[in-house]
């Protein structure tokens, strides 16, 4: 069971319920870092008193520090700040909840000393998952999922002798805002609609990629890594309920599924104390008021995003990085207006047909990979 973590990202959605998970079950918190929430990083640190605190702006982090010349603890910035939250030594555990590739090298700094990753973001291991995976083995370091998808995979997986013994893993999908909906429906949607997800509190930027689809597709990926499955092993099927969050099928038929209410706190709660289970007074699943559980194919038409990761899945290289890099950088000026709904699967393909894929690639060109596609994104509005 971890003792102390570093929390990459304690200001966005994850990174509260992580903290609210570890003051219930007593994890200490070493390092906090967030992006440029000064207000909101304050009133961690003075709660949780960690050793480290990280802004990624050079101005933030000196107010953040000039607020806090009462508290015994160190303010850094940028990437070098993250990379040693990352590596801290008195911290046996990173949850990494920064969003997007941000998240890609302090990552592979954590896995390099050798720490367990509770791993929410899941853009690490679409765009660099091979060499994810293969550091991961190289130091010894423990990936447990995060997400509530991978979590239950993860918690199906538990009395798997061999991975050879399974057939497929089956993803869930809540289907999102828009599920029903005809692509030309979904072309004028604005960014309140795409925010208003059934059944999960998130940040913005994976609801967006929710109600595209795309959140989906990157779990795809991320899945294939994982869990060592080629992608004709990964399925995905609409489950609008949110009640069983991922499933395993084996080969001799059965099929495990991981069943809970639809609260992130329960996966966290998990990847922090796994191997053991730490009791919770969060209410449990009732099986007699829950709605009956449904299941669909996705229509890949109306949602083009999951089409298109499935595709990259197949293609590999740098595809992916391409594919995460274009959306990353198309959901953003979905919320800042500048584009309609409609525009971020075209935006996403144009980028995809335009840059032309690397097999094989070094770190260095999995990050080219995804700045070309954030210039190509740009370009299509110019």
């Amino acid at each position: 069971m971890t003792k102390a973590i570093s929390l990459l990202g304690s200001t966005g959605s994850i990174g509260r319920q992580t903290l609210e998970v570890c003051e219930e079950i007593g994890v200490k918190v070493e390092a906090l870092t967030a992006k440029s929430s000064v207000d909101l990083l304050e009133k961690q640190v003075r709660r949780f008193r960690p050793r480290l605190a990280v802004l990624q702006e050079l101005d933030a982090a000196m107010e953040l520090q000039r607020r806090l010349s009462d508290v015994d603890v160190e303010v850094a910035y940028g990437l070098d700040g993250l990379l040693r939250a990352a590596a801290l030594g008195s911290s046996d555990t990173v949850v990494t909840a920064v969003v997007g590739v941000a998240g890609l090298r302090p990552t592979l700094a954590a896995i390099e000393a050798g720490k367990r990753i509770a791993l929410a973001n899941k853009e690490t291991l679409v765009c660099a998952g091979e060499l994810v995976m293969i550091a991961a083995r190289r130091y010894g370091a423990e990936i447990i999922p995060v997400d509530s998808e991978h979590s239950a995979i993860f918690q199906c997986l538990q009395g798997c002798r061999d991975y050879r013994e399974v057939r497929r893993i089956i993803l869930t999908c809540s289907g999102g805002p828009f599920f029903g909906l005809r692509r030309e429906e979904l072309a004028n949607k604005t960014k309140t609609d795409a925010l208003k997800h059934p059944n999960w509190t998130m940040g913005a930027k994976i609801t967006v990629d929710c109600a595209t689809l795309m959140n989906k597709g990157l779990e795809f990926i991320e899945a294939m890594h994982l869990f060592r499955m080629p992608p004709e092993r990964v399925g995905v099927v609409i489950h609008r309920q949110s009640i069983v969050h991922s499933m395993v099928e084996y080969q001799d038929g059965a099929v495990l599924a991981q069943m809970g209410t639809p609260d992130m706190r329960l996966p966290i709660r998990y990847a922090l104390t796994y191997p053991e289970r730490a009791g919770t007074e969060l209410p449990p699943l009732d099986l007699l008021s829950c709605p009956p559980l449904t299941f669909q194919e996705p229509d890949m038409e109306a949602f083009p995003c999951l089409r298109m990761a499935m595709e990259c899945a197949q293609a590999g290289g740098t595809a992916c990085a391409v594919l995460n890099g274009a959306n990353e950088a198309a959901v953003g000026m979905f919320l800042r207006e500048e584009i309609g709904f409609g525009q971020i699967p075209e935006l996403v393909e144009r980028a995809l047909s335009q840059i032309s894929v690397k097999y094989h690639p070094s770190l260095e060109d999995i990050l080219e990979a995804d700045r070309k596609a954030r210039e190509c994104v740009k370009r299509g509005l110019s």
